[in-house]
């Protein structure tokens, strides 16, 4: 019986088909017309494109093809779902039924909605546990003092922040939040920061909620992430170990090295990387 997955946009769902096609697994690729690439087309065992929301024609497809397990991979920009979505009448049901329309909210309906229908939303890392963050410091450089202290309570403020779903990364600069994200995305929120900090290095949080499960909007990081910090004078990366991926890993670290940028990571919940002074 294949596996199902739901691509939405970047490297992830590629990577995902790839490393499915490696194992020998059936995996047939329903693409989101306004996020996927084409790439993932010969990557899969059948691929489907459905627009954003369509919840019915996912459906038909799930059963059509027996599926009964499937993953979400890959993000979807979470302004499209409120200027561009034109939603079917399953999904018009299910926004109504909403009182939030936050990730969690939606998301959560969507898979009661699913399950309902006899196919069951899978841990979207199921086929890329060998790109989940390891604990420690990834790069050639460890956090300075300084950085310690801003990444430190970058932690506490992100932490916070996952109980209400409202994004996954926090700019931080003298121990002072500059910037939260909201539903821009990281790399415009790192841009927002530094227009505010007047050249200030920032430092980069990025967490993953206090969800015990990896079902969608996990994590994740990349070279161009390096790239947008870069161009923001962002000095320090941490992330969660275990619950980040890391998007062709060998390049993002090889140009983190390069520019003298740092990246760590930690379990949620552990300790600090320093003491409070």
């Amino acid at each position: 019986m294949p596996y199902g997955l739901i691509a939405g946009n970047g490297r992830f769902p590629v990577l995902a088909l790839e490393a499915a096609r490696k194992s020998g697994l059936e995996v047939v690729a329903i693409g989101l017309r306004e996020e996927a690439s084409k790439e993932i087309e010969p990557l899969a065992a059948r691929c489907h494109w459905i627009s954003l929301g369509a919840l019915s024609q996912l459906i038909d497809i799930c059963h059509k093809e027996g599926i009964t397990q499937v993953m979400m991979c890959g993000q979807v920009k979470h302004a499209r779902i409120f200027s561009s979505i034109v939603p079917d009448w399953r999904l018009v049901k299910l926004l109504a039924s909403l009182e939030t329309r936050n990730t969690d909210g939606l998301i959560g309906a969507v898979t009661k909605v699913l399950g309902e229908e006899g196919i069951e939303l899978v841990d979207s890392t199921l086929l890329l546990k060998d790109l989940l963050a390891p604990t420690g410091v990834l790069t050639r450089r460890a956090p300075s003092t300084e950085e310690q202290r801003d990444l430190d309570y970058g932690r506490r403020i992100a932490a916070a922040l996952s109980a209400h779903d409202i994004g996954q990364s926090v700019a931080i600069a003298e121990r002072a939040c500059v910037a939260v994200e909201a539903m821009e995305g990281t790399d415009a929120m790192l841009r927002r920061a530094a227009s505010l900090v007047e050249g200030k290095p920032l430092r980069l949080v990025k967490g993953s909620r206090r969800r015990k499960h990896m079902l969608f909007d996990v994590p994740v990081v990349g070279p161009q992430t390096i790239v947008i910090m870069r161009e923001t004078g962002t000095t320090a990366l941490a992330l969660d170990a275990g619950r980040t991926l890391l998007i062709d890993r060998d390049d993002l670290i090889a140009r983190a090295n390069e520019t003298g940028i740092t990246i760590v990571a930690l379990p949620p919940g552990a300790p600090e990387l320093t003491p409070d002074p």
